[in-house]
């Protein structure tokens, strides 16, 4: 009886210890397992930075670039990316697996830089700067899918550096001075988590192939996911001696959740000035790509559509050029 009663008082205990061991020891495999990626993650980018071959590319979006004496909205991002590639065979199943760090700014202005801070309407687009720097990896697949994942980290607001960099920018250019950003968006610290899928690449003959793919974006500063088809026409696998040419047209559909260029930081109170963005936003880019050698330019297009909710299709959307250095040693 006694025995009976012992086990009748343990029962509860014994329930708990059911239901909750078997989920701890699956926290602790899953860590266990995180840490064994984290590992031979950063085991082959050590390995990447020792011996791979390095790339550096320098990108810059502008709507200036166009001369159409338009300066809105998106009106400038800069970033610099070292990427280092493992040596062939390094890591099975892929063609080619890179990790990288990329640096970057990009600047965001109401409609008329001319306008004073009080004649900023409602509805016009905030003054914002986003300053970050992060680490990714890629893969590319003998197929031709690839898949990249990154991490960004940065400052939403005036330490975002923005209103220095346009207004020397601007006297270097002789450019009219941007007025308004004494209300841009608050500060806040940010992070983005981010993801390029492309699960399949069709080729037609050996100088056109369309790749399907994926974006998704997830932070306080950028949240959202995306559907983009690219169209590449040309020599698409060009011999180092020789000078090769692409053209390439890629359209996007993108998801908005959240966009702090518009919105503020999420977690940031009393600023000055912000609006709603629309939930669906298209993009079409369309350029050219050459390479000869150790190098790789490419010039582009690229047409956004309305990103604010409070404007109107016609005034909205924007256009700016797009350029694109890279250097392989």
């Amino acid at each position: 009886m006694r025995r009976l009663i012992a086990l009748t008082d343990a029962s509860p205990a014994v329930a708990v210890a059911s239901r909750w061991v078997p989920a701890l020891l699956f926290v602790l495999g899953c860590q266990s397992a995180s840490a064994q990626v984290m590992g031979d993650a950063w085991r082959e980018f050590q390995q990447a930075r020792h011996e791979g071959r390095a790339t550096t590319i320098v990108g810059v979006d502008n709507d200036t670039l166009l001369f159409n004496h338009q300066d809105k909205f998106y009106t400038s991002g800069v970033r610099l990316t070292r990427q280092f590639a493992l040596p062939a065979g390094a890591a099975a199943g892929a063609s080619q697996v890179s990790y990288g760090w990329r640096i970057g700014q990009d600047m965001y202005t109401a409609s008329d830089i001319k306008l004073l801070p009080q004649r900023v309407g409602p509805t016009d687009h905030p003054y914002a700067g986003w300053l970050y720097g992060g680490v990714f990896r890629e893969a590319v697949e003998l197929d031709g899918s690839h898949q990249r994942f990154g991490f960004d980290l940065g400052c939403l607001g005036p330490c975002a550096g923005g209103r220095g960099t346009q207004t020397a920018l601007h006297h270097l250019i002789h450019q009219p001075q941007p007025q308004g950003w004494s209300r841009q968006v608050r500060n806040e610290l940010g992070a983005v988590l981010y993801a390029d899928v492309a699960p399949v690449r069709w080729q037609f003959g050996r100088h056109v192939d369309l790749t399907p793919s994926a974006q998704g974006r997830f932070g306080n500063i950028f949240s959202d996911v995306a559907g983009s088809l690219l169209l590449r026409a040309g020599q698409l696998e060009p011999e180092p001696l020789v000078a090769s040419l692409q053209a390439f047209t890629r359209v996007q559909a993108r998801a908005v959740g959240y966009n702090a260029s518009l919105q503020g930081g999420y977690f940031s109170r009393d600023n000055p000035h912000v609006v709603t963005p629309r939930r669906l936003v298209g993009e079409v880019e369309a350029g050219v790509r050459w390479m000869y050698r150790n190098y790789a330019l490419s010039a582009a297009f690229v047409r956004i559509g309305n990103e604010n909710a409070d404007l109107s299709n016609a005034i909205g959307a924007q256009n700016l050029a797009r350029l694109q250095l890279a250097i392989t040693p």
